[in-house]
């Protein structure tokens, strides 16, 4: 099992009477891309604030790189870009990551280095004031990436950001998790998530729901047959699946079973005189079983 590098044990923040993070207990584990999911007002940015040491809990505790949260051995070793990045904007993007550098104890070298691995260093000398969205993000996660951190805390590095940016953005974080970094990615995009995690938390109202693969999360792929007429192939379906394996939906008949089962389903239709019309494994999405976890929440 790979070792844990962020670790929270019952972390809970509260301001005045409303608990923002409730005994949260999550780990993050090296070298992996964890996805910290949750709507708007979950408690994402808040706890993760809590481990970056920029607040602190109320009650429990976190590790972060072995140390306490804020303790500057650790933070040399991380980069953090939550909400949003903040720069001068009458500095080009280069100068303004001089700046952090400076602050962080690193070289030149080190601004060159991530304007380049965030494919800015055609841009280095523009002013900040006329980046783009996507490039402003992209220079929020080079300032992360000053130093070379073990560790990257990203809150919502999507936001705002159209398709194609959204789209260069999962490449970056999945090229950096390719060369060593851990991330902690916030999300309230499920979809996005469901590409490039590895692992995810899931919070609600303060509360971590559950802390899974994506793989796990979405289970085991089901079939979703459309045949007519169905008081002919629905019969004929829950005799071969079973009757608790086949449930009548809007969308067709979803059969939990996998793709093995898919020969016998269709001869079963095809046998009972009804046409098939499709046969195809269907798989629960992240935001599927997001939404049935959050609902029973409740």
């Amino acid at each position: 099992m790979n070792e844990a590098i962020a670790v929270t044990d019952r972390l809970t923040k509260r301001y005045g009477p409303d608990t923002a993070v409730d005994a949260v207990s999550m780990s993050v584990r090296r070298g992996e891309i964890y996805g910290f999911l949750g709507p708007n007002g979950a408690g994402k940015t808040t706890t993760l604030r809590m481990l970056a040491g920029l607040i602190r809990p109320d009650s429990g505790a976190a590790t972060v790189l072995g140390r306490a949260p804020g303790d500057p051995d650790a933070l040399r070793r991380m980069g953090v870009l939550i909400e949003g990045p903040g720069f001068y904007p009458y500095l080009s993007g280069r100068d303004n990551l001089r700046v952090l550098a400076r602050y962080r104890g690193v070289g030149d070298d080190a601004v060159g280095d991530a304007l380049a691995r965030v494919d800015l260093s055609a841009r280095g000398k523009d002013r900040f004031r006329t980046y783009s969205l996507g490039m402003k993000q992209r220079l929020g996660v080079a300032a992360a990436l000053l130093g070379h951190p073990d560790l990257l805390i990203l809150d919502e590095p999507t936001n705002g950001l159209d398709p194609a940016g959204m789209a260069d953005m999962r490449e970056l974080i999945t090229g950096l998790a390719a060369d060593g970094h851990t991330v902690v990615l916030s999300s309230h995009l499920l979809s996005e998530v469901q590409e490039i995690c590895d692992r995810v938390g899931v919070i609600s109202d303060g509360r971590l729901l559950t802390e899974s693969t994506v793989r796990d999360l979405r289970g085991t792929a089901s079939l979703l047959v459309r045949a007519e007429p169905l008081d002919l192939a629905f019969p004929a379906v829950r005799a071969v699946a079973g009757e608790r394996s086949a449930l009548l939906t809007a969308a067709g008949i979803r059969v939990d079973a996998g793709a093995a089962a898919a020969p016998a389903v269709a001869r079963a239709v095809v046998e009972a005189d009804a046409d098939l019309l499709e046969l195809r494994s269907d798989e629960k999405s992240l935001e599927e079983v997001f939404f049935e976890m959050t609902e029973t929440a409740k």
